[in-house]
């Protein structure tokens, strides 16, 4: 069994950014200046796999958008934590609501914002596409990019883990 099979095992509950994870990082402006972001569809049954098999999947980011309430709302996201400026700051209230350890945590995270929570948990993973810094310091890199299924092979590669 591989390292990643290892650290993969004992995984449950999966943490995500939103922007270049769950999307592209693209931010897509109408002519009324509204402002759409693209989530893949097999990101989202990333989501409900994890689930049926009692890992849930949680949101931590920065942004605060209706968007990504209305999506983690649909996709029945265990907790969003929205409007997050230090990621980490919420790692010891999640291991405490869930009675998990820091090592029984995944995150997959794409930039520097996302690098001190990546360092803490038990299972570290980055888009193709994410910041060097970044994949440097993760566990997994993604063949996927952001907003294009990375969320997904994270989700398969614990499920592969574990069953």
């Amino acid at each position: 069994m591989s390292l990643i099979h290892k650290k993969c095992k004992n995984i449950k509950i999966v943490l995500t950014d939103v922007d270049g994870v769950l999307t592209d990082g693209g931010m897509y402006y109408s002519k009324d200046g509204d402002v759409m972001k693209k989530f893949h569809t097999r990101d989202g049954m990333g989501v409900t796999l994890l689930r049926k098999m009692s890992i849930p999947t949680i949101i931590i980011t920065k942004e605060k958008t209706m968007m990504v309430k209305k999506w983690s709302s649909k996709m029945k996201i265990k907790k969003l934590y929205d409007g997050i400026i230090e990621k980490e700051s919420m790692l010891e209230i999640i291991c405490e609501k869930f009675n998990v350890k820091s090592e029984e945590i995944a995150f997959i995270g794409d930039d520097v914002n996302d690098l001190p929570l990546l360092k803490k948990v038990g299972f570290s993973a980055s888009p193709n596409d994410g910041m060097e810094i970044v994949k440097e310091k993760c566990d997994y890199i993604c063949k996927k990019n952001g907003g294009n299924g990375a969320f997904r092979e994270i989700a398969d590669l614990i499920l592969k883990s574990q069953f």
